[in-house]
C-alpha cells in the first residue's frame, strides 16, 4: 500500500507500461496519460490515498462527460445519466488495435471473473470505440464478446467520442496510415473508474497487475 503523503505530487509520465511512439506529429498507437492532457491543465496523481487503491489516484476527480453515445444495439446511451452502476469503468480501444487494447480489456475480464460476486453485480465496464467508421456496432459486439459479454460497447460521431475522451483526459487523434493501407489511431489507454459518488478519483494505467484491479474493484464497491 502506498505511503500518504500531503505535500509531494507526481505528475503521470507518459511511455509507462506499454509501447508507444510519440513524434512531432503527434501518437502512434495506444498509449498512456501524459501530463497535461486535461483540458484544465496538467494531470496530477498523487499517493495521498485514504482508501489504500492501488490505482492512482486524482487529486482532482474527471466528471461524467455530457456526450450521449450509442451502444451496439442501437440505442442512445447517455455518459452523464446512463452511468447506473455504483462502479462504472470507462476505456477507450479500437478493434484493430495489435496489443494494448486487448491485453487491458482481458486484464478488466479477468479482475471481474476474480472479483466476489457482490463486487461484479455492482460494477459495469463501458468500451467505447476511438475508430467509429472500422468498428460498426456488430464489429464491436463480437470483439467485446472474446473478454466478456457483459462489456457494454459504444459508439458515435467522431467529434462526440473525442468530447467524451477530453472529458476524461484521455488524448485521441488520427494515426499513421499504414503500409498495408490501413491505419493506427492514437489514444490512451487508461481505464477511468467511476465510483458510487458518480465521479471518477480513480485511474489504471496499462499494465497494472490484475490483482491491483481487482483490489480496487473491492475497495470501490465498500465505498457504496
Amino acid at each position: 500500500m502506498p505511503v500518504p503523503i500531503t505535500v509531494r505530487r507526481i505528475a503521470v509520465v507518459a511511455a509507462a507500461a506499454v509501447g508507444m511512439a510519440v513524434t512531432g506529429l503527434g501518437v502512434t498507437g495506444c498509449v498512456a496519460p501524459a501530463a497535461g492532457d486535461t483540458p484544465a491543465g496538467v494531470t496530477v496523481y498523487t499517493t495521498e490515498n485514504p482508501h489504500g487503491f492501488h490505482g492512482s489516484y486524482l487529486d482532482q476527480p474527471y466528471r461524467k462527460p455530457d456526450v450521449t453515445l450509442t451502444d451496439t444495439s442501437g440505442r442512445p446511451f447517455s455518459l452523464a445519466t446512463g452511468m447506473r452502476k455504483p462502479i462504472t469503468l470507462v476505456v477507450f480501444v479500437y478493434t484493430n488495435c495489435p496489443d494494448v487494447c486487448p491485453t487491458v480489456l482481458a486484464d478488466l475480464a479477468s479482475a471481474l471473473r476474480r472479483s466476489e460476486p457482490a463486487v461484479r453485480s455492482q460494477t459495469e465496464v463501458l468500451v467505447i470505440t476511438t475508430d467509429p467508421e472500422r468498428d460498426t456496432p456488430t464489429i464491436l459486439r463480437a470483439y467485446l464478446d472474446r473478454f466478456d459479454p457483459s462489456f457494454v460497447g459504444l459508439t458515435g460521431p467522431l467529434p462526440d467520442i473525442k468530447q467524451a475522451a477530453d472529458t476524461l483526459g484521455v488524448p485521441l487523434e488520427a494515426g499513421q496510415t499504414l503500409p498495408s493501407g490501413g491505419y493506427e489511431v492514437g489514444h490512451g489507454a487508461q481505464v477511468i473508474a467511476f465510483g458510487p459518488d458518480g465521479n471518477a478519483h480513480l485511474v489504471w494505467l496499462p499494465g497494472t497487475p490484475v490483482g491491483d484491479i481487482r483490489h480496487d474493484l473491492g475497495a470501490l464497491a465498500e465505498l457504496g
